[in-house]
């Protein structure tokens, strides 16, 4: 499959409209919460609210991956230490240096073709040039893990992009990259 990726900007919202209200209710929001206390009550248009107040802040955290023209993949990269959850949760020290890929969101028809892949590539290939100087994954070990567990990127595919561990743990690894 041939995908072009493309920085998410405001002429993309209704494109990643389109794909996130397709199998979900996320949003991509879960690392912009302060606290994962309530997010399981959380709704989809809560949900929907937050990344609308992101979007009219000007702030457009991430890729999106197209096919045929339509809207198949995301893949959240932005500054970590603008991710406060994520911070907290994993224990990290602030490095404005250090960019964050928190989540990939596939379309389900999509999925298990190269779209993760090709939104990788991509990304790492553009980072540097937006001030990064190392990337971190985040990616959940579940065993028999779905597709809903691996919204943080299969580790596999983070191995096979020069990702390595930075902070071991049996659930929650923490990989990073150098991108310099």
């Amino acid at each position: 499959m041939n995908v072009a990726v493309t920085r998410f900007g405001p002429e993309h919202v209704a494109a990643f409209d389109a794909l996130h209200g397709t199998a979900g209710w996320c949003f991509c929001v879960a690392w912009w919460v302060e606290t994962w206390e309530g997010w399981s009550k959380r709704t989809a248009g809560d949900n929907r609210a937050l990344r609308k107040r992101l979007i009219d802040d000007d702030i457009f955290d991430g890729y999106l991956g197209f096919a045929d023209g339509k809207p198949v993949g995301w893949c959240q990269a932005l500054p970590r230490d603008r991710l406060t959850n994520l911070r907290r949760q994993f224990d990290l020290t602030p490095d404005d240096a250090t960019w964050a890929i928190g989540c990939f969101f596939i379309h389900p028809e999509h999925r298990r073709k190269g779209v993760a892949r090709a939104l990788l590539r991509a990304v790492l290939s553009d980072l540097p040039a937006r001030g990064a100087r190392r990337v971190e994954a985040y990616p959940k070990r579940v065993a028999g893990a779905g597709s809903g567990d691996l919204w943080n990127g299969p580790e596999t595919l983070l191995r096979a992009f020069g990702f390595a561990t930075l902070k071991d743990d049996p659930l929650r690894p923490v990989l990073g990259r150098d991108l310099l």
